[in-house]
């Protein structure tokens, strides 16, 4: 299985969840939000979002500021 995450290239043996994507990536959960092929994931459904051969992830980091 095939997915990109932020335009970089990663390849599985089989598919993975939203937040055995995150452990191998090494990224915390806390404030990161996910958009799987352009759509929004709510964090409560990461343990069970299996990804997709093709998927196009984005893992973007919150930011407060002000």
């Amino acid at each position: 299985m095939k997915i990109s995450v932020n335009d970089s290239d990663y390849a599985f043996d089989a598919a993975i969840t939203l937040d055995e994507l995150l452990r191998f990536l090494e990224h915390p959960q806390s404030g990161s939000a996910l958009a799987v092929n352009q759509v929004i994931v709510p964090r409560p459904q990461w343990a069970e979002y299996l990804l997709k051969d093709g998927d196009n992830i984005v893992l973007f980091q919150a930011i407060a500021g002000g």
